[in-house]
C-alpha cells in the first residue's frame, strides 16, 4: 500500500539528537485499516518501528473521525488499536500503543461535544482539525463550549491553515486551545508557506505539542530530517513542549 504514496520526502543527514525529548507521539494515523494512513498491521509496523528508532516511547493514534469520509467511532478506533496492539506483542515490539482521534471540525464534531463522545487523548484532551479552506465562524465558540466542558481542545497542524494568523492562533491559545505542530512542516515538506508559518509559530511561543501526523514512510523520511531544522532545536531549548506529559 504505502508505494501508492509518491511525494518525495527531504533527505535526512546525521541527526544531532534524537526525539528522547519528546517520548510521546500524540498525533498519527498508524492503526490498520481505518482511514488514510496505515492500511495493514504489517504498514503500522513500518511506521512504528521507524518512530521507536527515532526515540519515541509512546505513540497515541489518533485516527480521522470525518462524517464525509472516515466514519470512525469508539468502537470502529478501539477494535483497531486491540488488533495492532496483539500484533506488536505477537512481533515483541515493545511500546505503549494507545487511542483517541483527530477530530474533524464538521456539524459531526459538534454533535460529539454535545454527546460527550469524543475520543479523548489522557481523558482530557480534544485533538482536532480545520478545513484547509476557510476558518468556521463558530470557531471560538465552539472552544468554549469544549473548555466549559472540563476538557482541552488541542488544534492540529494551525500552520497549515493559510488563513490563520499568529494573532488568531495566540487568541485560541488565551481561550484554552493548545497549539500542535505537525513536526515535518519544519523541513518544508508541505511547501515553503507552511514552514515559514510554521518558523513563526515556533517564534512567537506558541506551540504546546508537536506531533508527527504519521500516514506513511515519506513522513518518516521527512521526520529525521526535522532533527536538523533550527525551529526544532528552539522547541527542544524552550522546555515549554508538553509531550511528556501524556506518557
Amino acid at each position: 500500500m504505502f508505494g501508492l504514496f509518491k511525494k518525495k520526502a527531504p533527505q535526512a543527514a546525521k541527526a544531532d539528537f534524537d526525539y528522547d525529548f519528546v517520548s510521546v507521539d500524540m498525533h498519527s494515523h498508524v492503526l490498520p485499516g481505518i482511514d488514510d494512513g496505515a492500511q495493514t498491521v504489517e504498514d503500522s509496523v513500518v511506521l512504528i518501528k521507524e518512530m521507536m528508532a527515532l526515540g519515541i516511547k509512546k505513540i497515541i493514534a489518533t485516527p480521522h473521525i470525518m462524517a464525509d469520509y472516515f466514519r470512525n467511532n469508539a468502537q470502529t478506533i478501539n477494535d483497531a488499536l486491540i488488533k495492532l496492539n496483539n500484533h506488536l506483542r505477537n512481533e515483541n515490539i515493545d511500546i505503549t500503543v494507545e487511542a483517541a482521534a483527530e477530530h474533524y471540525f464538521d456539524e459531526y464534531f459538534l454533535k460529539l461535544i454535545e454527546t460527550d463522545s469524543l475520543m479523548l487523548i489522557k481523558d482530557k484532551y480534544v485533538l482536532f482539525e480545520l478545513a484547509f479552506t476557510a476558518k468556521p465562524p463558530n470557531l471560538i465558540n465552539t472552544v468554549q463550549k469544549i473548555t466549559d466542558k472540563g476538557l482541552t481542545p488541542i488544534l492540529a497542524h494551525p500552520e497549515r491553515y493559510p488563513y490563520l494568523t499568529i494573532e488568531e492562533v495566540e487568541m485560541m491559545r488565551n481561550w484554552g486551545c493548545r497549539i500542535q505542530l505537525n513536526t515535518i512542516s519544519l523541513t518544508g515538506y508541505y511547501g515553503k508557506e507552511v514552514k515559514a508559518a510554521a518558523d513563526a509559530l515556533v517564534d512567537a511561543g506558541l506551540i504546546d505539542f508537536i506531533s508527527s501526523d504519521m500516514h506513511h514512510p515519506r513522513h518518516a523520511q521527512a521526520l529525521k530530517v526535522a532533527l536538523q531544522t533550527s525551529g526544532l532545536k528552539k522547541l527542544k531549548d524552550s522546555g515549554n513542549l508538553q509531550n511528556i506529559s501524556l506518557l
